[in-house]
Order: structure tokens, then sequence, then C-alpha cells
């Protein structure tokens, strides 16, 4: 049995879809709006629902409320808009061009089946263009349209019907009548609905740890006047809606006096049926703790009822900066800007080392190969004692040389001859 059920359910979910979704998203409603309100104990709390939508405002000539117009958008020779024809429920259709009266109409019945197709008997090739099928519910804000375009044509082969991925396009034989479509059968465009027992509002309310399908309903309010209030709380006057909610679209909940056992959520269903209006606002209420009353001071009474002079001491406001960090690795990202400023400096250090070794070394290198200087000439190699080598022998300072230069001669002479003798050796 259980799986029967089980496989009824699918079935139902594949080949109903309407009827699903009616039994589930209608009866709730589309939430429109949706606000968290925490307010103090013992305060009142209006908890705002307003749609000008379900303002019921009675049709009484019911001709002004819904409306059907055919427009004509021509884009050659000369790009024009022409109205064609408009019709209401209580009013005949009018033409506006006096060529088309007898040659265009629309059903005189649209209203009450929904068929607000265009006839065109008799086409001429002046009624080539775009035509826009326009329907108007000003009572309930609803404006829906279609395009359809009409081409005349001469040959009995070119005649057809296609969908150019935006709208339908008929081309039509000249001298021939067409059918332009405009089919609506939703019950708003149609006659014998009453307007004003179409129109419910109520509120709910689901306190903490409720399902919604367990929670409480408050009030039910419809168009007709009639009112029903559930549970003690509208009976005490804790709660109240507007009695002319209906007239202004405004049906808020005001609740007073605040106590904990308020706490909860709380929501405003409006179902307008005859428009096809299902909203839902909701609300979630805190109440938190009282406001501390104001301090009571009794007044100074003094001996000579002359007040003495105050001086009010005025206090300026205390300003505590507390610096919070803008991240999680804020402590991370500085200890790595402290570590890269460490390495930085050692490395400068150990360059500086390295460079200063260096200089070292190439001073050695230089005072080992000057006292090494290697005694080479060209053909071999030969050392020299440069300490066996004798002083020239100077001549007394009471020499007969004419002057300095003539002395210094004679003795590099000597020296040279002495020198290369040794050598010789």
């Amino acid at each position: 049995m259980q799986l029967f059920m089980t496989l009824l359910q699918i079935v139902a979910v594949l080949f109903l879809p309407g009827a699903w979704g009616q039994s589930g998203g209608s009866a709730l409603g589309v939430v429109v709006e949706a606000k968290n309100i925490t307010l103090p104990a013992g305060s009142k709390a209006v908890l705002p629902c307003h749609s000008p939508r379900m303002v019921w405002t009675q049709d009484r000539l019911k001709d002004r409320q819904r409306v059907v117009h055919w427009d004509l958008v021509r884009s050659s020779p000369e790009y024009t808009v022409e109205r064609v024809l408009d019709m209401s429920p209580g009013a005949r259709q009018r033409v506006y061009n006096g060529f088309n009266k007898g040659r265009i109409s629309i059903p005189g019945s649209a209203f009450i089946d929904g068929n607000f197709s265009l006839i065109i008997n008799n086409v001429v090739s002046t009624d080539k263009g775009v035509y826009t099928c326009n329907l108007h519910h000003h009572y309930c804000q609803i404006h829906q349209s279609i395009q359809i375009q009409l081409n005349v044509t001469k040959s009995v082969r070119k005649e057809k019907r296609y969908w150019d991925g935006e709208k339908t396009v008929f081309v039509v034989l000249l001298g021939k009548s067409v059918v332009l479509p405009c089919v609506n059968r939703r019950s708003l465009w149609r006659e014998g609905l009453q307007e004003d027992q179409q129109q419910v509002a109520h509120w709910d309310f689901q306190p903490p740890g409720v399902r919604p399908d367990r929670a409480d309903r408050l009030v039910d309010l419809y168009a007709s006047g009639e009112r029903r209030d559930y549970g003690p709380r509208f009976g005490q006057s804790k709660m109240s809606v507007e009695e002319d909610a209906f007239t202004l679209g405004d049906f808020s909940l005001s609740i007073a006096g605040l106590m904990p056992d308020d706490k909860g959520l709380y929501s405003c269903h409006l179902h307008h049926h005859y428009c096809g209006l299902y909203e839902r606002r909701i609300f979630r209420l805190t109440v938190g703790p009282p406001l501390p009353s104001a301090p009571t001071t009794a007044p100074r009474i003094f001996k000579n009822d002359v007040p003495e002079p105050r001086t009010e001491v005025v206090e300026g406001p205390r300003v505590v900066n507390v610096i919070l960090p803008e991240q999680r690795g804020y402590f991370v990202q500085h200890l790595g800007y402290f570590l890269a400023t460490f390495l930085l400096l050692a490395f400068i250090v150990v360059v500086v080392i390295v460079l200063t070794r260096r200089r070292k070394n190439r001073g050695l290198e230089y005072d080992l190969r000057r006292s090494d200087r290697g005694n080479v000439i060209s053909g071999g190699e030969m050392s020299i004692d440069c300490t066996e080598l004798r002083p020239c022998n100077q001549d007394p300072l009471n020499s007969d040389y004419k002057n300095n230069l003539l002395k210094e001669r004679d003795m590099t002479k000597d020296c040279n001859r002495d020198f290369d003798g040794k050598l010789w050796k």
C-alpha cells in the first residue's frame, strides 16, 4: 500500500504540475518581504503590511476596469502608430478609421469567452504592419500584450504562417480575410465573478519551535466587511488591525505592551483570487529587556526661596580607540616583514666581510711578489746578491771638479765599470 501511494505521488508530480502548484505555492503565497524586528518589553510594535493592489474599489459601471485595444505599427514608407479599435465590457467596440468600419472587428463576446482576436476582411496592401493586442485591467493593475506581423502578397504560393523568433508572422493573399489570434481565457477577463468576495487577508503567529503548518491563526479579513478573530489577544485589545484596511490597503498589525511570550514569527497573507495575487510578508519579532525608567529627583527647597546657582560640569565623551586586526594572519604578515629586513641586513654584512678579506689577500700577494721579484734577464735566470755590491769610491769634498754635475757623472761611470766587471766574473 505504501508503495502504491509513493507511485501515485510521483505520477501526480510528473503529470499534474498545475494542480500540485496550486495546492502548495498558491496556498502559502510568494514571500515579498522578510524583516527582523527587535523591541524592548512593554513597548508597542507595528508590523507593516501594505499592498495597493488589495485596495477594493467597486466598479459600478463595469466598463472601465477591463479594456482591450488593437494597435498597428507601420515602418514604411514612414514610421507610424495607429489605434485600430478598442472595446470594454460595458461599451461597444470603437473603430478609429472610417475605412475600417465594417471591415475590421473583434467578437462581441470577447469579455465572456476571452476571445479578443482581430478579424480583417478584404485585406489590402495598407494593412501591412505589426499589430499589437493589448489587455488592460486597471483594477488589478495587470497589462498584457501580444504582437503579430501581417504581410500582404499577390502570390498564392507565398501565403503562409510562421514564427520569426519574436512574433507570429502571417503572409496573407491580397483581398482575402484573416483572423489575428488573441485569446486569454483567464477568469480575470471574463464576466460572472464577484470581486469583493475573493479578497482575503489574514495574520498567522508561529511561536519558537513550532512548525509552519502548526502556526496559530490570529485574524481573517474579507473585502466584504466580514472579520474573524481567533484567540483572546484581539478580544483584549492587545492586537489590532485597522477597520478600513481594504480601503487604504494597510493591513499592518499593532501589538501593544510587548511581553516575552509575544516573541516569534508573524506572517501577513494577502490573497486576491480575482486578480491572481498571493503575497506573504514575514516578520521575526524579538522582545528584549525593558527600557530603564528615568530617575526622578525631588525638588530642592531653599530657606530664602532663592535658588542657588548651579554649575553643571559637562563631561566630554570618552573615546577608546581599539585597533583590531583586519585578518587572522595580521601578526604573521608583520613577522614576515621583520624576518625579511633581518635577512637583508645579514646579507649586507656578509658581503662587506667577504670584500674586506679579498682586499687583504690581494695586499699580501702584492707584498710577496715585491719581495720575491725575480731577477729574470732575457736568456736565463741569475740571482744577484745585492749585499756584495761595494759602494762607489767617493772623492773628498775638496775635489777639483768644477761643479757637482761633472762629479756625479764620473762617479756613475766608476760604479758601472765595477758592476760590469763583477757580472763577467
